[in-house]
């Protein structure tokens, strides 16, 4: 099978992805064998590429936002069928017995693997997944679009809830679904950096009916946030709407950039928080004890569960949210985490790896 195989992270510039043959995998016990119609391009891979992610595994094929047909069932797997379609995202595997897992954080688990990372992922014709951590998707939405849902839209959902956006329990949510239509009213939310998580992002918060107000450098960037229902797009640093005394009810950077978090810091409301939403991040700057005090929280959002991929799912039919992508052919991965890197990209970047069907 084809893949693109990273020997040795470098630069990206450097194209350090290389095409290869390698043996087509085969499902062990509770694993599905699948053939990859699209992988999404993430920023993690980018990290995971240059090296800013320490190598877990060398060589390996990067990809955690895979969508494909199952064609193989090892042994034990009841929940799949052949045929079906799955989408299979970062987190690949949890124990379910550490203390994390015992008190419903997988997402933190001691032992946890990470699709792309610690086990080969999608940048390839075939995958192997663990049954219980795929998930089946809905016809409606085609392979490419649906795959930049399989960690830009579940880590910008899990942003939103750490956000505290919609209060855990609110709603359907307290049912075991996720929050409804205008869960939000009336609530001011900051997103700084407009990537493929942002623009996803922005749509489950207006759907929410939240107030978004997008920070970013590029315009095509704002002009895309406000093509999604963005009230305001500006620059970081200025003040949101362009009224210095509006402040926001919670904020998300998605751009790996630590001084954004004073900004959102100066803008962000008594009681809000600044909710932190890349695996990596530049140093943030010693923060005035003046801009936490009133309650205000930093927080980091690590990795997804299965509930808030179950989630973001349910919800990405129902809005319907709309993906705005841009595609490359398998082998031109290098071409697609550099166009990513250098702000190239409007949406989110995906592989189409064979024809959908």
């Amino acid at each position: 099978m084809r893949a693109m195989l990273l020997r040795q992270p470098k630069p990206i510039d450097e194209r350090p992805l290389e095409l290869v043959d390698l043996q087509r995998p085969h499902p062990g016990p509770g694993e599905i064998l699948i053939r990859v119609n699209a992988c999404g391009v993430c920023h993690t891979d980018l990290h995971i590429a240059e090296g800013e992610l320490p190598p877990h595994r060398s060589p390996v094929v990067p990809g955690h936002q895979i969508v494909g047909r199952v064609t193989e069932l090892g042994e034990g797997v009841s929940e799949h069928r052949v045929g079906a379609r799955v989408g299979v995202p970062w987190l690949n595997w949890a124990d379910g017995t550490c203390r994390f897992c015992r008190r419903g954080d997988e997402n933190l688990c001691d032992a946890g693997r990470f699709t792309g990372w610690d086990v080969d992922g999608g940048y390839a014709e075939y995958v192997v997944a663990p049954a219980a951590f795929s998930y089946p998707l809905a016809e409606e939405l085609s392979d490419l679009a649906a795959a930049p849902l399989l960690c830009a839209g579940i880590i910008g959902y899990r942003s939103l809830r750490i956000s505290g956006l919609v209060p855990w329990g609110h709603g359907k949510e307290a049912a075991g679904g996720p929050a409804g239509a205008g869960a939000a009213a009336g609530r001011r939310l900051g997103l700084y950096g407009f990537g493929a998580a942002a623009h996803l992002c922005l749509q489950v918060a207006r759907y929410w009916g939240a107030e978004v107000y997008a920070f970013t450098r590029e315009e095509k960037h704002r002009r895309l946030a406000r093509e999604l229902g963005a009230v305001w797009a500006g620059a970081s640093g200025e003040p949101p709407g362009g009224d210095p005394q509006l402040k926001l009810d919670a904020a998300i950077i998605f751009a790996p950039v630590g001084d954004l978090v004073i900004d959102a810091l100066q803008v962000l409301d008594k009681g809000g928080t600044v909710a932190m939403g890349g695996i990596y991040s530049t140093p943030v700057p010693a923060i005035e004890y003046p801009l936490l005090y009133r309650e205000r929280v930093v927080r980091s959002v690590t990795n997804s569960t299965r509930r808030d991929a179950a989630e973001l799912l349910a919800l990405a039919a129902a809005i319907p949210i709309t993906t705005e992508i841009q595609v490359y052919p398998l082998e031109r991965a290098n071409d697609a985490l550099i166009d990513l890197k250098h702000d190239g990209v409007s949406g989110a970047a995906v592989l189409q790896v064979r024809a959908e069907g």
